[in-house]
Parts: structure tokens; sequence; C-alpha cells
């Protein structure tokens, strides 16, 4: 386990930043940092960022590098929410932010954000057996989940934030009553469909998360001391004294900012919307975040509680994976990396997990077709919910899956970010290798397999005697030479 950990969690409205140590299996925060970045903001019509919003990130992610360097943290993790979901052409960004962080940004989807805010708030709340309900008002969406203890059991990310919605219905800081009620209605649109879920599974306990919910209740606090909890009529109360300003600057509320300010009204009518919805009588206010959970997540991938383990398994179940071929085809690959992982410079841990997990799941697509399963293997890993991955790493499994047979092409690997868009060839040449070397699905255990690699010149040697005894393994790494020669490598065997 790493001594220090640090999350950093590039949201829509504000970048924050938290370091921790591990220390007798507990997390010890060291540090935090925080700051409003207004990044959904800075997102035109085009989708494409724009320079100020750029500009704002890049240098607050400069000074958070600075504290990680100096901090020293073993283990790090970024992720992007909804503005860098919805960012388009944003590679040029990307990469420069990995630069001034020192770390590469995973962006993440809308349920893998509520999982992990979920993760933060049980973590960091008292442990209680009941079902307990998580709100997370955000800039550019709202995370809705339901859990008992650490398990998230009903999970939605709503396409409302409080960043969105104040330019829609608060645009130039301009506040009215029917400004208000447009933002709820719109609001009311978003829950609709998940309502009566939600109502039918019910909670005994409600908690908000991160800075709207925060704020709202500390203003809450001062302007109803006799009744200092975040109710229905406490919302109301603030939502009137919202309401009795014509403009953001002319708000009278000393726990809300200059910053916070801008986006307040249309936080207020978020949750005030939600908590009439869904018949909330109460909302406590929670001390974890995602950021929290990003920490717990960490230490889980350092034990047996990896999410993405969790998520593989659950597809091969759902998808009927033949269990005993995936475990040939796996260990297979791992050994061929084994042997080659220097020379091709796959050291990193997650090229083997990456390969591994490749290789358990490259027939998931035979439970919807046998024809082009490839295909339909590749179609799953890129687009179903799977806890745990970010969105680039479901890309590059995809990526694998989906070049592991017939003609090769890398052109998908363009799409990818660096360094998977080159290594990837060699993880897909490594899991093709394992799959023809098990097509036969026998049970009986390969003999010794040795992979020398040059650059992209490969020399696989196989005992003669078993190559005699199968001659269509012998026919398939004739084809398999073509394939590879077409893709620019250079394949010898015997």
């Amino acid at each position: 386990m790493p001594d220090v950990l640090a999350a950093v969690d590039l949201g829509s409205n504000s970048f924050h930043m938290v370091v921790a140590r591990y220390s007798h299996g507990q997390l010890v925060i060291l540090d935090r940092l925080r700051e409003m970045v207004r990044l959904a903001a800075g997102l035109g019509e085009s989708g494409r960022l724009d320079d100020d919003a750029t500009t704002r990130a890049l240098r607050c992610l400069e000074r958070f590098g600075q504290r990680l360097r100096a901090m020293r943290a073993d283990s790090v993790r970024v992720v992007g929410t909804n503005a860098l979901r919805r960012a388009k052409r944003k590679r040029w960004f990307l990469e420069r932010a990995r630069a001034a962080l020192g770390h590469p940004i995973e962006i993440i989807s809308g349920l893998e954000e509520a999982r992990l805010i979920y993760s933060g708030v049980a973590h960091t709340s008292p442990m209680s057996a009941d079902k307990r309900l998580v709100i997370d008002i955000g800039g550019g969406s709202t995370e809705v989940v339901i859990g008992e203890g650490f398990n998230p059991l009903l999970l939605e990310s709503l396409s409302v934030g409080c960043v969105g919605m104040s330019s829609i219905y608060f645009d130039e800081g301009k506040i009215s009553e029917k400004r208000f009620e447009r933002a709820r209605t719109a609001v009311r649109l978003e829950l609709e469909p998940i309502q009566e879920g939600y109502r039918k599974m019910g909670w005994m306990q409600v908690f908000g998360s991160s800075g709207t919910v925060r704020v709202i209740g500390d203003v809450v606090r001062r302007l109803c001391p006799d009744d200092p909890r975040i109710t229905p009529s406490t919302l109301k109360k603030l939502a009137e004294r919202v309401l009795a300003a014509d403009h953001i600057d002319e708000l009278e509320l000393a726990d809300v900012d200059a910053e916070r300010a801008p986006v307040f009204p249309a936080g207020l009518a978020i949750l005030l919307e939600l908590v009439e919805s869904l018949g909330i009588d109460r909302v406590r206010v929670a001390e974890g975040a995602m950021r929290e959970g990003l920490l717990y997540d960490m230490m889980g991938r350092f034990t047996d509680e990896d999410a993405r383990v969790r998520s593989v398994r659950a597809m091969e179940q759902r998808y009927h994976v033949d269990s005993l071929q995936a475990d040939r085809v796996e260990a297979t690959a791992s050994a061929l990396l084994d042997q080659v992982q220097s020379e091709w410079g796959l050291e990193d841990p997650f090229a083997e997990s990456a390969l591994r997990w490749a290789a358990r799941l490259h027939e998931a697509g035979l439970d919807i077709a046998h024809s082009k399963y490839h295909r339909h293997s590749a179609y799953l890993l890129e687009h179903a919910d799977m806890p745990g991955f970010p969105r680039e790493e479901q890309q590059l499994l995809a990526a694998l899956v989906g070049a592991h047979r017939r003609q090769l092409s890398f052109e998908p690997l363009e799409d990818l970010l660096p360094p998977w868009d080159r290594q990837a060839e060699f993880l897909i040449v490594l899991l093709r290798l394992s799959v023809l070397l098990h097509r036969g699905r026998s049970p009986q255990p390969l003999p010794e397999v040795k992979l020398r690699v040059k650059g992209r010149t490969l020399g696989l040697e196989l005992p003669a005697r078993w190559m005699k005894e199968h001659p269509l393994t012998l026919e398939d790494l004739e084809q398999e030479r073509q394939y590879l020669k077409d893709a620019g490598f250079r394949l010898s065997f015997g």
C-alpha cells in the first residue's frame, strides 16, 4: 500500500485535491486544496473549452502539481466529470493538463461519479444498516444514489448542475420568481423518469455532499437559528430571501461568497425541487464527497477490493463467458507479456491488468451472436456501465478486444490518450497470439511457449512435435503472419 495517496477532482465548477496518508488501516488527511475554476462556464455552443476556462484550469493544475511533488504522493488519481465528458476536441487540453499536473486525467461516466460520491459519503459517515439517499449537486450534473453500508443499490446522474442551470435560467445574474420556477421545472423533468423507482426503494437518511449543499446548510443555520436544519420549510424561507433580490449582486447572505453567488440560486432551485419531488424531510450535510471516494477506491486497488475486478467478473457472468477458456487465454497472455514487457515498454502495471481483463472478456460478444462477435464484445466494453473504470480504460479494453481476430487495423487506437495510443498495438498482438493458441479450446495445457521480440519483429517458439500434432494451429499462425505483416509486424514461428 502506498504511503501517501492523492485524489484530484476536476469538477465542472471547482477543482479539488485531497492528500492523505495511509496509517494503520485508516486515511489521515494531510492537505486539501480547492479552487473555483468554472470549467463548465467555458463550454461554448460548439462544445469546445474557451481560452479563459482553459487558462484558469491549467494554472490551477500547475499549483496542484507543485503541491503534489512537494508532498511526494506515491499514488495519484485525477478524474474529470461532466464538463470534460461534454467537451469536444479535448485531447489538446488533456495532454497539457497532464503535463501541468504530472499525472493523467481519467474522464468518468456519470454513474461512476455517483458510485465514487456514495463511497466518499459512506466511508466518512457513521456506520448504519439503514438505507441512505445521497445527493450531490455539481456544476454540470446532479448525482442521486441509494445505498446500504458501503454498497450503492440505485445510481443516477441527472443532467442538471448549478453552472449549466445558472447560464440558462439566471443569465447575467438576473433573479426572478419566474426564472426560479423555470429552473425547478427543468429539474422536475429530469427527475420524472426515476422518481417512482427511488420512492419505491426508500431510505431512512438523506445526505447532501459537496459545496452547494454545504453552503446551503451554512446559510440555513444563520437564517433559521430556531430550526437550523435543511428541510422543505427552511429551504422555502431561503428561496424567499433569494427571490427578494433582483440580481446576484444584491444577495445579502453572509455565507455565500463572490465565487459561489453566481451559481447559488440554481443550486438552491435544484435542491428544493429534489426535496419536494422525492418527499425528503431532512438533508444532512455529509463530510465526504467524490475525492474521498477516490481515495478509498485507490485503497481498494491495492487490496482485493478493486471495483474494476468486480466489474469484470460481473460482465463475465452477465454475458455467460466460458470462464475456463478465459482462464487459459489470460494465463498465456500474461506469460507472453512477462517475456516482452521490457523490450516493448509495457512495465506499467496497468498494461498487465488491461491485457488480463481483455483476455477474460474477449468472448463476451458471443452472447449476442457468433458472427463478428469480437465487434460485439468491443461495443459492450465501450458502452456498458463498468463501475471502477474511467472512459479511457474502457476504450482501451474495447480496442484490444475488437482487434483480437481477423484483419488487423490500428485506426481505432488514434482516439486513445498517450501512451496507450501506441502501446495498445503491442497488447493487441499478445492477445491475438494467446487467443490463437487456444482456439481449439483444449483443456490440455500448452507446452512451453517462448516469444522473443525486437521492435516490431517477433519470434514465436513452440516444440516441433507439438506443432506437428496441431496442424490447424500451424495454419492459423500462417494466416496470422500475413495479418501482422499488413499491420507492420514481422512474425516468425517454429
